[in-house]
């Protein structure tokens, strides 16, 4: 091919790239920077079909194929040649269709919150129900949202699942000692949950303990994660101020699976004990505890920061132990409870 005929071939002055980084340079720009002429010499280049795909990547490959018009490369030899599959010329994303799919931080916020007091009142609604209730708040949602939101704030609809004595073998699990058992002083049993709590413009994760005789929380941290660390934190702050129980329940989540919190109860001589697999009730005391700290003031109140949410949660439960009566204790408060218990023991 001499100069002349080069020349012709080329509807603007362009220059073949003379090393691979300023092929690969090349290759990166849109497929329109290229004249059809320009790209036929660079499909027919010796070599040039065996490094086009380190070269450029497989979105600006398909776009390069997608945007050639009718030539004499056939689609079936410029998909080969760019290493690009035919049927992803056709493909469509029905992801695209579902509402919801795609959403700003702050409508994920706005949607978990609604699903959490949902969630609370009512707790036997999944992911089909929930999206329909978002919906009438004018909050649209389509049910693959709603189930990734709530599989996100580790919550799943209380009823009857299927396989329920099947364990989950990637982590450990403890049996139920609380079957049948009398509780009847403090420090017996204590009971751990974690629950989401929302903030403006965001939410953090509550982790509580408390004395299942005397109803009075012993120990609590908040974190903005579900990592094993805030739970091992939690669980030992309590064993420094309230000292050590009988028995330990939680459910069967990993972080009270995991090896630090396993560790931490074993070190103090504490019985691990853990619900039965989707058996929400068999820790039913810390769960309506939770559900008192959300109706009775989460909800009731706006948080504008964590350090906020914090300085509330922290003075709700001072009310709750030195304040609130409880009608199965006599109308007694559960820091009375706790310190008449020790007396008599005394």
């Amino acid at each position: 091919m001499n100069s002349q005929t080069t020349q012709k071939m080329f509807s603007t002055p362009k220059k073949l790239p003379r090393s691979k980084n300023e092929g690969k340079k090349c290759l990166r720009l849109s497929a329109t920077s290229y004249s059809k002429p320009l790209a036929q010499l660079l499909l027919s280049a010796t070599g040039f079909g065996e490094s086009i795909k380190k070269l450029a990547p497989d979105k600006s490959r398909l776009e390069w194929v997608k945007s050639e018009g009718e030539d004499s490369i056939s689609t079936k030899r410029k998909c080969e040649l760019m290493g690009v599959a035919r049927s992803s010329l056709y493909y469509k994303s029905d992801k695209t269709t579902k509402p919801g799919c795609s959403l700003s931080t702050e409508d994920r916020e706005a949607r978990m919150k609604e699903i959490d007091r949902l969630h609370t009142v009512l707790p036997a609604q999944g992911a089909r129900k929930m999206a329909r209730d978002l919906t009438k708040l004018e909050l649209p949602t389509s049910r693959y949202m709603a189930g990734v939101l709530m599989a996100e704030m580790n919550l799943c609809a209380i009823c009857p699942k299927p396989n329920l004595s099947k364990k989950a073998k990637q982590h450990q699990a403890f049996p139920y000692l609380l079957r049948n058992k009398k509780i009847w002083l403090p420090n017996q049993v204590w009971a751990i949950d974690i629950t989401y709590v929302p903030f403006k413009g965001g939410h953090m994760y509550l982790t509580a303990v408390i004395d299942w005789y005397s109803r009075m929380i012993v120990g609590w941290t908040l974190a903005d994660s579900l990592d094993a660390g805030p739970v091992v934190a939690c669980m030992d702050g309590a064993f420094k101020r309230c000292g050590i129980p009988a028995i330990a329940n939680s459910d069967q989540g990993a972080h009270f699976s995991s090896k630090a919190y396993i560790e931490l109860l074993a070190k103090n001589g504490v019985a691990q004990s853990m619900d039965g697999k989707a058996r929400w009730i068999d820790n039913v005391v810390i769960e309506r505890w939770f559900r008192t700290l959300k109706s009775e003031y989460i909800y009731l109140n706006e948080f504008e920061s964590p350090r906020e949410l914090r300085l509330g949660i922290k003075g709700f439960i001072e009310k709750y132990n030195d304040l609130r009566s409880h009608e199965s204790h006599d109308y007694q408060t559960p820091s009375e409870v706790w310190e008449q218990a020790y007396a008599q023991a005394a």
